[in-house]
């Protein structure tokens, strides 16, 4: 039996949470988007187990701060 290595391969850089965002809901979806490339509000409500109520409002806030974009549909990191 032969053990092969390993590759290393370094984990994808992630920016920082914007320090003015307060509710964890919030850095939840931002830290999401951020990790993903961006998603939909329907990928977000099921894999965060967030109502889409819940997901536009925070959404919004985001958008209206400047950390996030709509394009064709889906939300990314600005």
């Amino acid at each position: 039996m032969t053990i092969s290595s390993q590759e290393h391969r370094p984990a994808p850089l992630i920016d920082p949470i914007p320090s003015d965002l307060d509710s964890t809901q919030a850095k939840l979806v931002y830290l999401y988007l951020e990790a993903t490339d961006g998603a939909t509000i329907d990928d977000l409500g099921a894999t965060l187990s967030m109502s889409k109520l819940s997901i536009l409002s925070i959404l919004n806030t985001l958008s209206s701060a400047g950390y996030v974009n709509r394009t064709d549909g889906e939300y990314v990191v600005s």
